[in-house]
């Protein structure tokens, strides 16, 4: 399953999804991962939360970052939910590109159980039709 955190910068979408995944942590009987491109909200996470730095991977392009989750997924089973902060920062990708790299998540997603849930910093008006199945 994916879901969508959208709303312009400086909106709180990263709160949000920082309380989401303190939530999902408390919660869960699998693995947490959160995923950012600095270390600025490491200490905002609760400790039983995987936090990673991505930006520390070199990740240049979308196809890194699908090749760095797959990577994720083929090493540790018990992932059942990644939040992904600034995904299109980290992706290196505009808006109107990320249909592809979507329907990859959505296609891991089912196959391995786990849940992407992500934060744009993007008008939640003008998302693409698919995204906006996914909003929360």
């Amino acid at each position: 399953m994916i879901q969508v955190i959208a709303g312009k910068k400086g909106s709180a979408t990263t709160k949000r999804l920082i309380d989401l995944t303190n939530t999902t942590a408390r919660e869960a009987e699998h693995d947490v991962i959160f995923l950012d491109d600095d270390n600025r909200y490491m200490f905002d996470v609760d400790h039983k939360v995987r936090f990673i730095n991505a930006e520390d991977y070199h990740i240049n392009n979308a196809d890194m970052f699908i090749g760095f989750l797959c990577g994720m997924l083929s090493s540790n089973f018990d992932i059942g939910t990644v939040f992904i902060d600034a995904f299109l920062h980290l992706c290196h990708t505009e808006l109107e590109n990320t249909a592809g790299i979507i329907a990859t998540l959505d296609e891991l997603g089912a196959k391995h159980s786990v849940d992407f849930v992500l934060s744009l910093s993007a008008d939640p008006e003008e998302l693409p039709e698919h995204l906006r199945q996914y909003l929360i």
